[in-house]
């Protein structure tokens, strides 16, 4: 008994140490994958579609649209996150069926049109993906360490998965039972890389084959102009896409930021947190995009870390409560278990 004791004390200390980690590295990420890239993501675009010029900005050119960019942004979010999780949660219902709809639309659009390319689309990705060239190419050192750390870093910027940012949202959820949940958090990584990301590769690579003269240098232009081959309103479709998509991501992760603060300080960090989200989400525009994504990078990374230790260490936990909820044909049960708060 004693002994048992024991482990789940270390067990204790250990989550703890975690949870601080955790929250601490997913308090850092909101400002990079969470703010940052974001509000620069929905300035390229629109940069890319309308040109006010540029302006002398604390010594250095900033682009008139960034500034507007930054400005609006900054503005709507203050006002949205300052109203609380029920004012997030009514944007973003409004804003991910509308966005996944349009976009997807645009994709299926551009794929119909380059109908006659697509079994050549399919067999240079698979070819690029298995060739012997890939295959040597793996073996060099270099090769493979570039190939992980944009491959991993890509992927976990994509859908997140490992990160442990989407719990956060998904624990405020009113729900039966945490497998039910779970279930429903699950289909997000399916849609998000599985279909959107599917479609959206397709879209680029069958554009160059049919365009070869595109430039494909530039991943944000490369997609402009694959999108440009809809007459009209191929563009309004990427634009308001893109920023419906990267608004909505921004929202989301205020408030990933804002539980993470209320846990490592209490409510009274909240609104210097608050404040700071917006200022990066002003400045965000104007930073170069090189810094901007290598910070999202790190943060993800370093957030990655406690999340999968934690889920190895509770891996018992997860396979108890799977087979009692899904295989024991329990999922409309209601868990009546009393959950401890935390209070700062």
């Amino acid at each position: 008994m004693g002994s048992e004791m024991r482990i789940r004390d270390r067990f204790k200390t250990l989550g703890k140490i975690l949870a601080v980690l955790f929250a601490l590295f997913a308090l850092l990420a909101s400002f990079g994958i969470g703010s940052g890239v974001q509000v620069n993501a929905i300035s390229n675009i629109m940069n890319n579609t309308f040109d006010l010029g540029t302006v002398n900005l604390f010594g250095q050119d900033a682009s008139v649209i960034s500034i507007i960019v930054g400005v609006l942004v900054a503005a709507i979010t203050a006002v949205v996150i300052f109203g609380g999780i029920k004012s997030i949660s009514r944007v973003c219902e409004l804003l991910v069926p509308f966005m996944a709809v349009f976009y997807v639309l645009g994709c299926l659009i551009i794929l119909g049109m380059n109908f006659d390319v697509l079994g050549k689309t399919f067999e240079m990705i698979f070819q690029d993906a298995f060739s012997l060239k890939s295959v040597a190419g793996g073996f060099l050192g270099s090769s493979l360490m570039l190939a992980a750390r944009y491959g991993i870093a890509r992927g976990l910027f994509s859908n997140e998965s490992g990160m442990g940012s989407a719990p956060i949202v998904a624990s405020a959820a009113q729900t039966r039972n945490p497998v039910r949940q779970a279930m429903i958090s699950s289909t997000g990584t399916f849609w998000d890389t599985v279909v959107v990301c599917l479609m959206t590769g397709l879209v680029l690579v069958s554009s160059i084959i049919k365009n070869p003269a595109i430039d494909v240098s530039d991943g944000g232009d490369l997609t402009y102009k694959a999108f440009q081959q809809i007459p009209v309103i191929g563009t309004p479709i990427l634009v308001i896409g893109i920023a419906a998509f990267a608004y909505s991501t921004i929202l989301g992760w205020s408030y990933y930021g804002e539980r993470c603060v209320e846990y490592l300080f209490g409510r009274g960090g909240m609104i210097p947190y608050k404040l700071i989200f917006v200022f990066i989400l002003l400045i965000g525009p104007v930073i170069k995009l090189d810094l901007v994504w290598t910070m999202a990078d790190i943060f993800n990374a370093l957030m990655s870390i406690p999340n999968l230790i934690a889920v190895v260490v509770l891996s018992p936990v997860v396979v108890k409560e799977t087979n009692y909820y899904l295989y024991g044909n329990r999922l409309d049960e209601y868990d009546k278990t009393k959950l401890p708060v935390v209070n700062k």
